[in-house]
């Protein structure tokens, strides 16, 4: 059995301490990413909707960055959506500029009617192989 290890990036321990859960797991060649929301610098959601989920996607980087990989790592992908109807529309926009080419990533998209005051939330699981 591969051992667990948790991957942090750099200027967010405080917020991963604060609430006891790792930004990220690695087990063997898997990262698996706690779900990523777009908190503003003093960890508060972003009120601008498509500036909430640029940041999202921006902490998932750094995440990723962290444990040695890129958004070309990613495998799966699951996004929540507290309003999917009339949210869908931006949260593509910015999907296509991070995944602009084939193949693209298993992607699920769940409704969800609570997020801690966030609006979109997205989590990932990537592989990303150790350097040789």
């Amino acid at each position: 059995m591969s051992k667990r290890n948790a991957v942090f990036p750099a200027g967010r321990q405080a917020l991963y301490e604060m609430h006891r859960y790792s930004a990220a797991i690695r087990s063997g060649d898997l990262l698996f990413v706690s779900g990523q929301v777009g908190s503003r610098e003093d960890g508060s959601p972003e009120p601008d909707f498509a500036k909430q989920v640029e940041l999202a996607f921006d902490n998932l980087s750094e995440v990723l960055k962290a444990a040695g990989g890129t958004f070309d790592d990613i495998v799966d992908v699951t996004t929540f959506h507290t309003d999917p109807e009339a949210q869908f529309g931006t949260v593509m926009s910015v999907k296509d500029n991070v995944f602009p080419n084939e193949p693209y990533p298993n992607w699920t998209a769940v409704g969800v009617n609570w997020l801690a005051g966030f609006d979109f939330e997205i989590k990932a699981i990537a592989r990303i192989p150790a350097a040789v």
